[in-house]
Order: structure tokens, then C-alpha cells, then sequence
């Protein structure tokens, strides 16, 4: 079953460790704004019970689906089966065939990679018959990162974009801690991940998009709702990679810790989650603890997805991939390791029809590549037990 012993910590067993010193936190310069109250319902009977999910995991070995990626960091699957991989260092979205091949379906121009920065997140979102086909992505341009969309033409294996169309501009970037998860939530709005881009204290401004997860509207205006009247969705975050919605609709996240915690998160609207005056379990109630919470030689989390009740983390210095279960069921899930050290770097993670893909990332830098690295796999997955 590929399973390994690691150590992780679940809040519940750690709410009395301090991670860091706790500080004063600056004063916020936007004052939130109460959550309006949901419109009247028009059910006019009970919806038909829906069972609970399951918890799922890996089942036997992973398969090839394709090779020679360079530096890939996202994967985007569009709903008639076309795969799409964002390139960190070469600016390019790759179109996954179903042969294995792999061809360019566009090239983001004004990408400047350096370090951690490049073309980052991917994020489709179907035409409505008024508008196209788009794919959104997050990348590190000259002055700052920004999140752009393009459209998407063509047919499943000859997929091609546009040009880029900013929508939000102006996020702090680094050689490091340039976040860059996109997605689209339940509620069809467009989630991004920031990271706190090497500044530390703006992750606490509510008025800065730095450290935050932000909640756009399609067209990258401020979300309707969101807690402070601007982009900003929840604050307090060093480096946030990882963005997943549960069966029951709630957002949970990854987030790079600095020197002893990696985090997974429960996001709630308008939460401080604590960095940089905290890092990991704090017991400061200031702040909204983690869940879990793992060494950074074991986790350092990126990409994050949902199977089932079962939460999957890619983890880059930790070369595994972790599971969480249950999602929904109350109290803190149980983690697992997976595959550790057979794959080297895991970026990215992604359920597919009943499936687990995840991208390797071997030649980001601060791996060691073999022949034909990077990759894209897949995995079965069947009912835990």
C-alpha cells in the first residue's frame, strides 16, 4: 500500500504549543463587514437525502500518463477530458493527450521566472453562451504577480489560447512566497492563494493582498460578501499553495510553514490564521488554528485536493503524497503518508474519474530529475479500509 510512518500533529493533542512568540498584531486598516443574511428559501419540500461520502485512498501502483514536463505546477481538466499543465519556468500550458504526447496550447507572455515565481495556478471555467471558454492563471510578471484569463478554443487535442486579459494585478511578489493556487468554489467564484512574498508583517493587513486568499468575482472585481470590502477572503498566511473544496462546500488550504510547522487549514471568511506572529498550533485565540500540522522535512505542502471524504496533499521536501480522512465527519481527520521517496517533489494532485493524478517536480531547482522527469501520474483509488 506504499504507507510510511512520519510524525504529524492534530490540533486537538497540541493547543497548548507555541510556536513562535505570540506579538502584538497590527491594528487592521478595513473593518469587516457583517456576512449578509441568505435569501428567504423556496424549497417547499426537504431535498432528497444524499449519503455521506467515504473516505478513499490509493489503490496499487501509479501509471505514467506523460513525460519530459518542464518545472510543472498545475493541473487543469476541462469537463470533456482535455488535460492542461501550467510550466513554472517556461510560461507555457501544455496539453496532456490521450496518448501520452504532450503539445503546447499556448504560451503566457510577460511570465518572469525566478525562484519560485513563473506561471503558477490554472483555473477553467465552462462558457455560459454568453461568454467563452476560459482559463485563468496566476504568474510572476515584471512588477508583481497577477492573475490573468485567457479563452479556450478548439477541440480536445488541439486546444488553444488567447491572449492574456489581466483581471487583478498588483500582488506582491518575491524570489519566494508567491502563493498561486487558483480555483473556483462551489459559490462560482474564483479563489486565489498569495503568498506573503518575503514582507511578513502585510500578512496581517487586511488592505494588503499580501499572505491572503482572495475572492474574486469572474471578471476580478471583489466578491460580493467578502469580509473587509475588498479582494481579501482570509488573512494571516505565510505561503499558501494548496486551495480544495469538501462534499459539504468548505474551503481548506495548504500553507508553507517557516522553520518547524506546514499547515493544513480550515478557511473560514474573514479568519486570521496567524502568521508571522504565529506559526503552527499556537493556542493563541486570536487566531484560527490549524488542523494539522506536520514538520517541514516531512510535508512542505503544495498542491491539494478532494476524493470522496479524503483530503490529498502534494508535499515537496517531504516526496509524498499525504491523505486526510474525513473531510466532513467532525474532529480533526487521520493523515497517511504515501509513496514517500519513490517519486521525488510532488507539486500537484488532482481526483479524475475516480482517480488520483499528481505532477512531480523534479526540475523546479531543488530536485534531482531522472530521465524523463517531470511526470504526470495517475492512480486508482477505491473505499479506505
Amino acid at each position: 500500500m506504499h504507507r510510511s510512518g512520519a510524525s504529524l500533529v492534530a490540533v486537538a493533542a497540541l493547543l497548548g504549543l507555541a510556536a513562535c512568540t505570540a506579538g502584538p498584531v497590527p491594528t487592521p486598516t478595513a473593518t469587516p463587514i457583517p456576512e449578509p443574511s441568505p435569501p428567504p428559501s423556496t424549497l417547499t419540500a426537504p431535498p432528497t437525502p444524499v449519503p455521506p461520502p467515504v473516505a478513499v485512498q490509493p489503490s496499487g501502483s501509479p501509471r505514467v500518463l506523460a513525460t519530459d514536463l518542464v518545472s510543472p505546477w498545475s493541473i487543469a481538466v476541462l469537463p470533456d477530458g482535455g488535460v492542461l499543465v501550467s510550466e513554472r519556468d517556461t510560461g507555457r500550458v501544455v496539453e496532456v493527450l490521450a496518448d501520452g504526447s504532450t503539445r503546447v496550447a499556448g504560451e503566457v507572455p510577460g511570465v518572469v521566472a525566478s525562484g519560485e515565481g513563473g506561471l503558477l495556478g490554472l483555473a477553467y471555467l465552462a462558457g455560459n453562451g454568453t461568454r467563452p471558454d476560459r482559463l485563468y492563471a496566476m504568474h510572476t510578471a515584471e512588477a508583481d504577480n497577477r492573475i490573468v484569463r485567457m479563452t479556450v478554443t478548439g477541440e480536445r487535442g488541439s486546444l488553444a489560447l488567447g491572449a492574456p486579459e489581466p483581471i487583478l494585478t498588483g500582488i506582491p511578489k518575491a524570489s519566494n512566497h508567491d502563493g498561486g493556487r487558483l480555483g473556483f468554489g462551489p459559490d462560482g467564484f474564483l479563489y486565489a492563494s498569495t503568498g506573503d512574498a518575503a514582507l511578513r508583517d502585510p500578512a496581517q493587513d487586511p488592505a494588503s493582498l499580501a499572505g491572503k486568499i482572495l475572492r474574486l468575482t469572474p471578471d476580478g472585481a471583489p466578491a460580493p460578501g467578502n469580509p473587509f470590502g475588498n479582494h481579501v477572503w482570509s488573512l494571516g498566511h505565510r505561503n499558501v499553495q494548496g486551495l480544495a473544496w469538501d462534499a459539504d462546500g468548505r474551503l481548506w488550504a495548504t500553507e508553507f510553514g517557516q522553520n518547524t510547522w506546514d499547515e493544513l487549514n480550515l478557511i473560514t471568511r474573514g479568519a486570521n490564521y496567524g502568521w508571522p506572529i504565529v506559526e503552527g498550533v499556537s493556542g493563541d485565540s486570536r487566531f484560527t488554528e490549524p488542523v494539522l500540522q506536520w514538520a517541514t522535512s516531512e510535508a512542505s505542502p503544495s498542491g491539494l485536493a478532494v476524493g470522496g471524504d479524503t483530503l490529498f496533499l502534494a508535499a515537496l521536501r517531504g516526496e509524498r503524497i499525504w491523505s486526510a480522512a474525513p473531510a466532513t465527519q467532525g474532529g480533526p481527520p487521520a493523515a497517511t503518508p504515501w509513496f514517500t521517496g519513490e517519486f521525488g517533489r510532488i507539486r500537484d494532485v488532482a481526483v479524475v474519474g475516480g482517480e488520483l493524478w499528481f505532477l512531480s517536480n523534479n526540475t523546479d531547482g531543488r530536485g534531482s530529475p531522472a530521465p524523463g522527469d517531470d511526470r504526470l501520474y495517475a492512480v486508482p483509488l477505491a473505499p479506505a479500509g
